[in-house]
């Protein structure tokens, strides 16, 4: 199908061309390219921002990719949880590699919400224990909601546990996951499992024998810590995107085994991996690809910071169902 213009889509169309279910291979099949160095990715360019209302950054993520070419700009405002809009907005531009034409615009928001989660559960089915049952969240805004999503399609968890810094947030999210979350599936054919147990309750309590562990906070100091983990448990460090931010302690990131999404992009932006000094084992495309082995009966932690073949993979995964889509009709 030609397009004259570049396809225009917002948040809406972009849901409804979005599965989480095809989205984790996707994100599998990315991670593994950019690993094998079949990705030309230079690490996020970031413009802090600091105005008199809020302070936050933009980052510009550019990516040529075996599937795709294009850009992400995507900013992040804390502030704006108290103005009841999102902190983190995005556009992703897709071009034609073959020719430089702009093929799509589209809202990058929920992509961005999507793929950081489906990421996680491509790490979790990797290196959490098959028969892990708990299944503990830090943190109670929309990554705390898609990580639900994403982590229940490769493992099926008992019991979630929920802590955040605001307890009523989080006791909302945990009446929200017992009822079935019906108001925030990602896709009108995705369904998510009613019926688990869910809690509100306090960090450690929350952590403490947890199977799988998620940290999806605007923290700027530790919220984990490596005291409360389970032997062998699986962490999925998401927040802390900025080399003097953190949400784990020293503990928990120098006696565990850390994967990143990309070891320059870590050395460069995660406060996790520069301030406690932590070795990485190894990028998470490595152990997918089976280029060196995931540890058993260890406890890992897989350290997320995002990255534009990700994002370009989304949006590619979006375009081709459209167009699809359109060429039916």
């Amino acid at each position: 199908m030609k397009m004259d213009q570049p396809l225009f889509l917002n948040e809406e169309q972009v849901r409804q061309q979005l599965r989480m279910a095809d989205l984790i291979p996707a994100m599998e099949k990315a991670l593994i390219d950019f690993s094998a160095s079949r990705v030309n990715q230079p690490v996020r360019s970031v413009i802090e921002v600091d105005v008199a209302a809020a302070t936050g950054f933009l980052g510009l993520m550019p990516a040529l990719t075996p599937d795709g070419l294009g850009l992400k700009a995507v900013t992040f405002y804390p502030s704006n949880a108290e103005r009841g809009i999102p902190t983190h907005m995005a556009t992703v531009f897709l071009v034609d590699p073959q020719t430089g034409t702009p093929l799509a615009i589209m809202d990058g928001r929920l992509i961005t919400e999507m793929r950081t989660a489906a990421v996680s559960a491509a790490a979790t089915k990797l290196l959490a224990a098959p028969d892990a049952k708990i299944l503990a969240i830090l943190g109670s805004g929309v990554q705390a909601r898609s990580h639900v999503d994403a982590l229940r399609l490769v493992r099926s968890f008992q019991e979630i546990r929920v802590w955040s810094p605001n307890k009523i947030h989080a006791e909302n999210f945990a009446n929200e996951i017992r009822a079935g979350a019906g108001s925030w599936h990602r896709h009108p054919a995705d369904r998510t499992l009613a019926g688990s147990q869910c809690h509100a309750m306090a960090a450690e309590e929350a952590v403490r024998a947890a199977d799988v562990v998620v940290t999806v906070t605007s923290s700027k100091t530790p919220v984990l810590r490596g005291a409360w983990l389970k032997p062998g448990c699986h962490v999925n460090a998401v927040g802390a995107c900025r080399p003097d931010w953190r949400e784990l302690d020293d503990e928990a990131m120098k006696k565990n085994v850390v994967f990143v999404d990309s070891r320059e992009g870590a050395m460069r932006e995660s406060g996790d991996v520069i301030l406690s000094g932590a070795k990485i084992y190894a990028e998470l495309g490595e152990a997918l690809a089976r280029k060196v082995p995931a540890p058993a009966n260890e406890t890992t932690i897989f350290k997320s910071l995002g990255m534009a073949v990700e994002d370009i993979a989304a949006a590619n995964l979006v375009y081709q169902s459209y167009l699809g889509l359109s060429a039916v009709n």
